[in-house]
């Protein structure tokens, strides 16, 4: 397994899902750590300076205006980090963890967050012991950034609080750092501050919702091809030339796709002659590289934003290149909460449009000569009924998941921090919505390729073939009800593991 280098410049999309989800071990490059060490060097210049310099000799927050004595200032990041770590709920994903370390990590490593090279050495010997801190559910407003999630980590740092070892074993951090042979580290002047001001939560799991989007939305593709074959609708609406007409570039692709998956299907050739009698699909048949196509250029667009978040460097204060110390409002959250949001909305409109699709083959009065609900015995069987159901169930959770959390703002801090971003809001609840745009296409695909099999002796296209072979592995494939829940899940894992794109892609090549 490779080794991802942090050095003081940004981090790739890639990196980062590489470190968080499959474990990559980190190393601090020899000019970050001269960054690092230099940077320090101007933090220690002040620390006996009698004018005050905000969190090197200054309270925090609302209580910035009090001068801390030199003998209280070790305390005084140490009573940061304990009092900020204030989350509660459910434990945060070890993946999200993971990322947020490591992009705090990154933001160590620019050289401008003051602090000594063994506190960032200490955050890359927890990533590669494989050691994550627990971090709760709530208590971040995303301003100053992701503060509770953060604070967290940074007492994990110190020794204190709760982790997962290397197994997922929960331990007290002391007793993990120690079987690592891991050092605590007593924090300085300035530490504490830049351990926690970051929007790291957010953006890591912007990131990795990002490198999730780009597998489904080629998978929702593949259902829409699959949906578009198995109800005899017409493939010509998908010609380049028609969709140049409009030129967004995500619509292009979904166009492209649906060619490629449509490509060499008896089905489609079945009813392409002139003795086809119907105008037109559908809109969720006809429009799915309009509807598609949107949700890829929302994603394109929030990677764009996320590459740039990558490349800041968010702490407050920040040491200037000419050794200033100056306050700054990088650390706001604004513009990655806002992308968030608009991912939940493209998420949410792809899930509706494919339940609308799975929801035509189950209507004899659309789906153009199948059994009722693609059951085998229709009134002794009820096919796939409730697993539409589900679908909708499941559509309905993403419309309300899609409503803004960046819109809302709570102040804090008595007024001081009175603006605040809600963006790590905007991450939970769009996690949340990818998973269950993940269960929808699953649906979609199970009931399209039920459909696809019904329609036997006429084949499919080949892609959409290896598709329904691919799901054959797990599931049967049409006959009496069976035990529903468990074929549902079977395909979730073929959707979700990326088998079901693998499949397509055989034959296909690259789906974009």
């Amino acid at each position: 397994m490779a080794n991802v280098l942090v050095d003081v410049g940004a981090l790739s999309a890639d990196d980062v899902v590489s470190v968080a989800r499959h474990g990559t071990t980190v190393s601090l490059s020899p000019a970050a750590q001269d960054a690092i060490t230099q940077s320090r060097k101007v933090i220690e210049s002040l620390a006996d300076d009698t004018t005050p310099h905000y969190g090197v000799s200054t309270g925090f927050g609302a209580l910035a205006t009090r001068h801390i004595p030199t003998e209280l200032r070790a305390q005084l990041q140490r009573s940061l980090v304990r009092s900020h770590a204030a989350g509660t709920g459910a434990e945060v994903e070890r993946e999200v963890v993971r990322a947020l370390m490591l992009l705090r990590l990154s933001t160590l490593a620019t050289g401008r967050t003051g602090v000594r090279l063994e506190t960032a050495q200490a955050y890359a010997a927890l990533l590669n012991a494989g050691i994550t801190p627990v971090v709760h559910e709530y208590g971040s407003l995303g301003c100053s950034g992701d503060l509770a999630p953060l604070a967290h980590c940074a007492l994990a740092v110190m020794g204190e609080g709760d982790v997962r070892d290397a197994d997922g074993v929960l331990r007290p951090a002391a007793e993990a750092l120690a079987a690592a042979g891991i050092e605590p580290v007593v924090l300085r002047e300035k530490e504490g501050l830049a351990l926690i001001n970051g929007t790291d939560g957010m953006l890591g799991m912007l990131i990795l919702a990002c490198h999730d989007l780009r597998r489904l939305l080629a998978t929702a593709d593949i259902g829409a091809a699959m949906s578009v074959e198995g109800q005899l609708g017409t493939d010509a609406v998908f010609a380049a030339d028609l969709q140049a007409l409009r030129p967004h570039p995500g619509q292009a692709d979904s166009a492209a796709n649906l060619r490629a998956l449509l490509a060499g299907s008896a089905i489609v050739a079945s009813h392409r002659g002139p003795e086809c009698t119907r105008v037109q699909d559908a809109y969720s048949l006809r429009c799915s590289p309009q509807v598609h196509g949107a949700a890829r250029d929302t994603t394109a667009y929030a990677a764009l934003v996320a590459s740039r978040e990558l490349a800041s460097a968010v702490d407050n204060p920040v040491v200037t290149h000419d050794g200033r110390v100056e306050s700054n409002g990088n650390f706001h959250g604004a513009p990655v909460a806002c992308v968030l949001d608009f991912l939940a909305i493209s998420v949410a409109d792809v899930a509706s449009v494919a339940e609308r699709r799975t929801d035509r083959f189950l209507d004899v009065a659309r789906n153009h000569g199948l059994n009722a609900f693609l059951a085998d015995d229709p009134g002794v069987d009820s096919g796939h009924m409730i697993a539409q159901y589900t679908q909708a169930a499941i559509v309905s959770e993403l419309k309300r998941l899609a409503a803004p959390a960046s819109v809302d703002s709570i102040p804090s801090s008595a007024m001081q921090e009175d603006h605040v971003s809600m963006g790590w809001s905007a991450a939970r609840k769009l996690r949340r919505a990818i998973d269950g745009l993940t269960r929808v296409i699953a649906v979609e695909l199970l009931t399209a390729a039920r459909a696809l099999d019904l329609r036997a002796p006429l084949a499919p296209a080949p892609a959409t073939a290896a598709v329904v072979a691919e799901l054959r592995r797990d599931v049967p494939g049409p006959g009496t009800d069976r035990y529903l829940a468990p074929e549902i899940e079977a395909a979730v894992r073929c959707v979700a593991s990326g088998r079901a794109l693998a499949a397509a892609e055989a034959v296909t090549g690259p789906l974009v």
